[in-house]
């Protein structure tokens, strides 16, 4: 298992993630892009993370198993429906709009390209040891509805 593996809660990193483009986007103001209705556009994206995010951590709590990014291994059962019929990781989908649209808000192309290396990281060091908890946890279940699901969209 990689040192970073499961070790960072990914709101930080999407926090992190955040400051970052803020950063870059007062670093380098020059480079910047006008869409109409930018700040609509911007609110349209975070507030489908909030409700794509939030629908994740509510089926969770239905379902009576951890929420706890860091410790996969003490999931308790199965979630495969309610949001999770759609996408296996509405959470992190979640995070990956509200920073779209906050990249939308900076207006700032540098900032976008910091979305991809969001997206890398929870891969590698969140989803794939998460998904070989849940394939020791649950076996074929899990294999079957990994099949058909999407693991972002």
């Amino acid at each position: 298992m990689s040192a970073l593996e499961l070790k960072i809660p990914p709101p930080l990193v999407a926090a992190v993630t955040a400051l970052l483009m803020w950063l870059v986007s007062r670093i380098a103001p020059v480079v910047r892009y006008e869409i109409p209705a930018r700040n609509a556009v911007a609110l349209g994206f975070v507030a489908a993370g909030l409700v794509i995010g939030i629908s994740g951590v509510v089926t969770f709590w239905r379902a009576k198993t951890t929420v706890n990014p860091l410790k996969p291994q003490s999931t308790s059962s199965l979630v495969s429906w309610g949001i999770y019929r759609v996408t296996r990781n509405p959470m992190y989908l979640g995070f990956l709009l509200a920073l779209s649209g906050w990249a939308a808000s900076l207006a700032s192309p540098i900032a976008l390209l910091l979305l991809p290396g969001f997206v890398l990281y929870i891969h590698l060091f969140q989803i794939v040891p998460e998904e070989r908890a849940l394939t020791s946890l649950f076996g074929d279940e899990f294999l079957a509805y990994k099949s058909r699901s999407r693991r972002w969209l």
